[in-house]
């Protein structure tokens, strides 16, 4: 799997192949912090097609995934409820950090892209939520910035280590962890994968880090498509 870059801020983990989830970790980064929280993480077994689809252009859970539900709090120091605010609504998940170097900014400048190319009523339908895995740095105000690069409209979400941490158990992804780096500071290690939670508050589809703008593109009607049984 190949994981296009940006041109380095600072040095780059090799990337971390998790047999079991088939996700791609990335990170790095500069600075100083207390080591990440570790714990167990569920695993998500994922296949290539789905029953009664085969349309999708990205990893489908085999097992049921329904958006979870928890509160983080937004770059304006606000709580998010993440199923209130997102419910009913084609919704892709994120975490990462600011200081990430290549698949982060990739990722949302691909997301980004794909939804400048999809009819104004799909845009519109659409929520993106990118939780930070390196909260002591991503403050609200440096989140905000970050993901104005991208799209204004972009949610951001922080909260403590614990907090984050709980959050990933949640979603099913690994947890990010920190790493000193020679010289000091700390590099991190996170999922890189973005989950597509559809208008039936079920998860449809798990983007890796080689997924294309024409990937999300394809995909973001069926997404806001995906209604619940009347």
């Amino acid at each position: 799997m190949t994981v296009r870059r940006f041109a380095p801020l600072a040095p780059v983990l090799p990337a971390l192949v998790l047999p079991a989830l088939a996700l791609l970790a990335a990170g790095c980064g500069t600075g100083n912090a207390a080591q990440a929280p570790t714990g167990t993480v569920g695993t998500v077994t994922a296949s290539s097609t789905s029953p009664g689809s085969s349309t999708w252009h990205a990893r489908v859970p085999d097992k049921p995934m329904t958006r979870p539900a928890f509160t983080l709090t937004d770059t304006d120091g606000r709580p998010y409820d993440f199923a209130a605010a997102t419910g009913g609504r084609g919704t892709l998940l994120f975490f990462g950090y600011a200081n990430c170097p290549d698949v982060c900014p990739t990722t949302m400048a691909d997301i980004a892209s794909a939804l400048r190319q999809v009819p104004p009523e799909v845009r519109a339908e659409v929520s993106v939520v990118f939780i930070t895995t390196d909260p002591l740095r991503d403050t609200g105000p440096a989140l905000r910035r970050w993901l104005n690069r991208f799209d204004p409209a972009f949610v951001g979400l922080t909260g403590t280590p614990a907090q984050v941490a709980h959050v990933e158990r949640l979603v099913g992804v690994p947890l990010a962890e920190q790493e000193e780096v020679p010289g000091g500071g700390y590099s991190v290690t996170h999922a890189a994968q973005v989950t597509a939670y559809g208008a039936d508050d079920r998860a449809h589809a798990l983007y890796q880090a080689d997924a294309q703008v024409s990937d999300y593109r394809a995909d973001l009607p069926l997404l806001v498509e995906e209604r619940p049984p009347e």
